[in-house]
């Protein structure tokens, strides 16, 4: 019954409204049986597609959201209106997302994380949520300051529109409907691939703590935002493809500029990361073993635990104190570190931080055995449910490991 009331409150929380202008977009794109495709709007329609993509990667993205390298204010004027013309919502509101997104990659509190939400929501559905509309200034105070851009937000839709006007002026309903119509069109799931598909699809390199991948062909159509692992492991580096087989034209074209001097100060990732040798943060080190420590089963552990008490001479408490303070030591079901090591190493990319990763997996999951063992059967599911909060699942895993 619960289910179904969530599903109700998601399903009433869509704002509707907000939803037809998108759809009508993608309607409108069958318009050019009636209009014609002339090659003329066909050329405008690839333009438009890669010079906005280029805005949407270099503009929305590594400078709004990252400030991967600097320009000066009127350059970050004409980025933040051809990011704009492609009908994304204003910087503000996408930088907003996405510095979000990245605190929270693939935990409950992402804006659009497939592992959650599921691949629909994430590519498309959390847009036109409600809860998603407001845009959070606290984020991007560094960019709410400029009067223009926050013009720009305020009327977020006018870029898009002056562009869709200069189409059908210079190529007519032709123009209007293949030229921008339907680059717009490519323009959203191209980018929306990289929510939805770039955390599920591809290869890791990196350990980042979420399912962030590297997916060669998303990085052709999206001008090297398909380089997305390695994009979570250095956030604020202008270059996303860090090999040389890795293309990445917006990079390519931000050096060019650089050496113009319309952009400076383009940040790289250091030598560490690009080796993969650099030290993993905190907070990756402890949602990666998270993830190593949902792996195991600690209601099966601590119910086989429970059972040899009743074999053997051993306590509740002397089980407890080994579990504590003997790794090395080995109880009914109850995985070494030993084990936890080899799981690590079957499942995530190299690291130099995995033993901090598996050390910190085998605390939390003898913190689950230790709790399930002490705390009295009725009490196990207000627990788990705490614990769940956490991070940490007592219930059955998709995968176990039985010792």
């Amino acid at each position: 019954m619960s289910d179904n009331i969530d599903q109700d409150q998601e399903h009433d929380d869509i704002m509707y409204p907000h939803v037809v202008p998108f759809l009508l977009v993608h309607a409108g794109c069958v318009a050019a049986i009636w209009s014609g495709v002339s090659w003329q709007a066909i050329a405008i329609c690839a333009v438009l597609y890669w010079l906005r993509m280029f805005a949407i990667g270099a503009g929305y993205h590594r400078y709004f959201s990252h400030r991967a390298y600097a320009t000066s204010r009127v350059f970050q004027f004409l980025l933040a209106f051809l990011a704009q013309s492609s009908a994304q919502k204003s910087v503000l509101w996408w930088a907003a997302k996405h510095r979000h997104h990245h605190l929270h990659s693939d935990t409950e509190e992402d804006v659009h994380s497939p592992r959650h939400k599921g691949f629909v929501y994430s590519h498309v559905g959390w847009i036109f949520h409600r809860r998603h509309d407001a845009t959070d200034l606290v984020k991007v105070s560094d960019f709410a300051s400029y009067p223009e851009l926050m013009l720009l937000h305020k009327f977020e839709i006018l870029p898009a529109l002056a562009v869709a006007g200069l189409c059908f002026l210079i190529a007519g309903w032709s123009g209007l409907v293949v030229g921008f119509l339907w680059s717009t069109v490519l323009l959203y799931h191209a980018t929306f691939c990289i929510n939805s598909l770039a955390h599920v699809h591809g290869r890791k390199r990196y350990v980042t703590g979420d399912d962030s991948r590297n997916n060669w062909l998303l990085a052709v159509f999206t001008m090297g935002e398909g380089w997305h692992n390695n994009h979570h492991a250095y956030q604020s580096s202008a270059r996303q493809g860090f090999r040389w087989w890795e293309i990445d034209v917006t990079y390519y074209i931000l050096m060019a500029l650089s050496w113009l001097g319309i952009v400076w100060d383009v940040r790289m990732p250091p030598e560490p990361v690009l080796r993969n040798e650099q030290r993993l943060g905190s907070r990756v080190v402890r949602r990666t073993a998270e993830q190593l420590a949902r792996r195991f089963n600690p209601e099966n552990i601590a119910l086989a635990i429970r059972s040899s008490v009743h074999e053997t001479e051993l306590s509740v408490r002397d089980a407890l104190f080994l579990l504590q303070h003997r790794a090395d030591l080995r109880l009914a079901n109850m995985p070494t570190r030993d084990q936890l090591l080899a799981e690590a190493q079957s499942m995530f990319a190299k690291t130099i931080s995995l033993d901090e990763i598996v050390d910190r997996a085998y605390e939390l999951l003898v913190e689950s055995v230790c709790l399930l063992l002490v705390v009295p059967p009725p009490m196990v599911g207000a627990v788990a449910k705490s614990q769940a909060n956490a991070g940490i699942y007592l219930g059955a895993s998709p995968h176990r490991l039985d010792g």
